[in-house]
């Protein structure tokens, strides 16, 4: 449906802005031979999918400063890490906590998750080589350049044009809610991070999607946690075998742009409700994330040799286990939570003062 100004419908601009994004930072990154290019278009997905401008040239250097603070937490983690093993893993557990609170309580999703991303990701690196976990620091950092000088471009091509409508502000979870909320994710992402310790450089994806699920705050109902969760994964696996499948027709940097455009619209159309469906905006953009987390290394395995489908099929049966993990701790937390307060409901006509 065309704007009073004869212009493009605004929906569709959002459309095509995220799709041109994403496709530019991936014709970049891969041009460019950055270390894990696959980065770039995960991050131009995150940072742009929320309507508006990109960011100035303040807000990035903003924004790279606390990358580099928050980055940089995994670095101080590898002696402890190295030589008090139990001792990192608390402060690991912690940290994860207070990234999460950060998230929940304060509306700091991007210092939340680069803190939970530096605490884990980082440090798991570290263990293996100091090298390593700085140079995916620096990997971290030009994706967020990247990401950003393309948005700038797309948004030259497909901008607002009129100023969005006042978005109310995200009203945060009461105390005790965002509390639990933050020591329930902290729950399914610590274990994960554990278990990635064993071999990081393997497992390293395993631990972007945990990060990924644990910073889901919203998903209180475990049903409708289960119908986005494990949906979303199943269908991003669908997603990256049809792109590998017609990108293997005839391997190329232009066409992977092509493709990575026509499959961004094919999210953003949904993310942006142009195509309707029966799945709220998180859906499609967790659909969109997981793509590029299983994408990425993909096309890393293809270029070294390795057997992709064998790998692929372990990473997604790896994502699927730990959607599954997810989804079971979720409800047996939230159970323990459920009874613990009808407890406390229970006693409190009583006289009897809660003590926890």
């Amino acid at each position: 449906m065309p704007t009073e100004d004869g212009g493009m419908p605004v929906q569709a601009r959002r459309v095509f802005r995220l799709a041109l994004t994403m496709a530019l930072a991936l014709l970049c990154a891969y041009a460019l031979a950055m270390p894990l290019p696959f980065l770039a278009p995960l991050f131009a997905l995150m940072l742009c999918a929320t309507p508006g401008p990109p960011l100035g040239l303040k807000q990035l250097t903003g924004l790279l400063l606390v990358i580099a603070l928050t980055l940089g937490s995994g670095l101080l983690l590898i002696p402890l890490l190295l030589k008090y093993p139990a001792t990192g893993m608390l402060v690991v557990a912690v940290g994860l906590f207070f990234s999460f609170f950060l998230t929940v309580n304060r509306g700091k999703g991007l210092v939340g998750l680069f803190l939970a991303v530096g605490l884990t990701m980082i440090s798991a690196a570290g263990t293996v080589s100091f090298v390593l976990a700085s140079s995916v620091i620096k990997a971290l950092g030009v994706a967020i350049v990247v990401a950003v000088l393309c948005h700038w471009v797309a948004y030259t091509w497909f901008p607002e044009q009129s100023a969005p409508a006042a978005k109310a502000a995200a009203k945060a979870p009461a105390g005790q809610r965002s509390l639990w909320i933050a020591v329930r994710a902290t729950l399914i992402v610590w274990p994960v991070y554990f278990f990635v310790l064993t071999n990081p450089f393997a497992y390293m994806p395993l631990l972007m999607k945990s990060v990924q699920l644990g910073q889901l705050e919203s998903l209180s109902d475990t049903r409708h946690a289960a119908r986005e969760l494990l949906g979303s994964t199943l269908l991003a696996g669908c997603l990256a075998v049809l792109f590998w499948l017609l990108l293997k027709l005839a391997p190329s940097l232009w066409l992977f742009f092509w493709l990575m455009l026509a499959f961004g619209m094919f999210i953003a159309a949904r993310l942006y409700a142009v195509h309707a469906t029966g799945y709220p905006a998180s859906f499609w953009q967790n659909t969109g994330v997981t793509l590029l987390i299983l994408l990425g290394p993909a096309v890393e395995d293809s270029s070294n040799g390795n057997d992709v489908y064998m790998a692929f099929a372990i990473r997604m049966a790896l994502f699927i286990a730990i959607t599954l993990y997810a989804l079971f701790a979720m409800h047996l937390l939230e159970q323990w939570r459920r009874r613990r307060l009808a407890r406390r409901q229970a006693a409190t006509p009583q006289g009897e003062l809660s003590t926890c």
